[in-house]
């Protein structure tokens, strides 16, 4: 799962005893290295759907971690790119990227769920950073990105469809889980990192309760499943104008 370049058994374990905080600092410099990065297939399905709704004026990647998602929002917003994390490891390297061609970047560090803005932007995207909260957090993530969007603005975000039970993939998720939980329970400070699959109509439910027009849209490049839904699906929430 991990290239040469890295983190060790003993660093994942560290990382792992660690608060969230403090692991994504330690992680940060090999992030780029581990599954846990978001797959450049992935960023490139999102900014080509994205292009077609846009453009954008100003974006925001919510829980940016090292910067790859940036790179989405360079393509497709016109005046301004921020990221935003609470990992003052991960910004760290995300500031030492070369810069993305495109409108200027900007790195704050801040909670998802108490942004430092008002709203001005047009956009806001985050990939991979749901399983770092909780299910009763949603609510307020999702109201904290309503926030800082203008009218008309909408919150975008991948999701891919969840194993099907009794898979080797839904075996393999429901393991880490548990060993998440086990570990939570035992040891403080907690490392809240999920690979649940939130359900669609739950991510919906949550949305529309912050006052989001939700659409589904689906990403061709990864296929369909058996049952012919798309694997992957980019959710945009869109704020009322």
């Amino acid at each position: 799962m991990f290239s040469p370049e890295g983190p060790g058994l003993r660093e994942l374990a560290v990382q792992a005893l660690s608060s969230v905080e403090r692991g994504y600092d330690l992680l940060a410099p090999k992030f780029d290295h581990t599954p846990f990065r978001t797959p450049d297939s992935v960023l490139d399905a999102v900014a080509s759907a994205l292009g077609r709704l846009g453009p954008f004026d100003h974006g925001l990647d919510l829980c940016c971690g090292t910067g790859a998602g940036v790179g989405v929002l360079a393509r497709v917003c016109r005046r301004s790119v921020t990221g935003v994390d609470f990992s003052a490891g991960m910004l760290a390297v995300a500031r030492e990227r070369p810069p993305a061609p495109g409108p200027p970047i900007s790195w704050v560090r801040a909670d998802a769920r108490a942004l430092p803005f008002g709203p001005g932007f047009d956009l806001v995207v985050s990939f991979g950073a749901f399983g770092h909260f909780l299910p009763g957090e949603l609510p307020v993530l999702f109201r904290q990105a309503r926030s800082v969007l203008r009218p008309g603005g909408c919150l975008a975000f991948p999701v891919v469809a969840p194993p099907r039970p009794g898979s080797r993939a839904y075996w393999m998720l429901l393991a880490f889980d548990g060993v998440m939980r086990l570990r939570n329970a035992v040891w403080r400070p907690p490392f809240v990192m999920y690979y649940r699959a939130y359900r669609f109509g739950d991510l919906r439910r949550e949305l529309e309760r912050a006052g989001f027009l939700v659409e589904l849209h689906a990403l061709s490049d990864f296929g369909r499943r058996r049952d012919g839904s798309p694997r992957v699906r980019m959710v945009v929430a869109r704020r009322p104008d």
